[in-house]
C-alpha cells in the first residue's frame, strides 16, 4: 500500500529549503488550514499577507483561520481589506462571499 502524502507535507519541504518564496507559504497555509491544522495555517497566512498589500486570498484564509479559533475582531479586519482588494480588483465572487461572512460575525 502506498503512504498517503499529505499537501502540508510537500508544501513544509518546500518552505524549508527556499523558506522566503511566498508562494510556496501560501500554499503551505492553504494546506494546513484545509487539512484542519488551522493554527498552524495561521504564521505562514501572515508572512503572506504582510508581504504584499494587494494579495486578497491569503487575508481570506487568514480570517477564515482566526474565526476558526476563535480570533473574531481580529479576523474580521483582514476579511474587510480582502473585501476592499475584491472590490477594487473586481473579483465579484470572493467579494459576495466575504460580505456573506462579515455579515455573519
Amino acid at each position: 500500500m502506498k503512504k498517503h502524502i499529505k499537501k502540508s507535507d510537500i508544501f513544509q519541504s518546500k518552505v524549508e529549503t527556499q523558506p522566503d518564496n511566498r508562494l510556496f507559504r501560501f500554499s503551505l497555509g492553504h494546506a494546513l488550514y484545509e487539512e484542519g491544522d488551522t493554527k498552524r495555517s495561521i504564521p505562514h497566512l501572515k508572512l503572506c499577507v504582510e508581504s504584499r498589500k494587494d494579495w486578497m486570498l491569503p487575508r481570506i484564509l487568514l480570517g477564515k483561520a482566526l474565526i476558526d479559533i476563535g480570533s473574531v475582531v481580529e479576523a474580521k479586519y483582514y476579511l474587510e481589506t480582502a473585501l476592499e482588494l475584491a472590490t477594487t480588483q473586481k473579483h465579484d465572487d470572493p467579494a459576495n462571499e466575504l460580505r456573506c461572512i462579515l455579515s455573519d460575525l
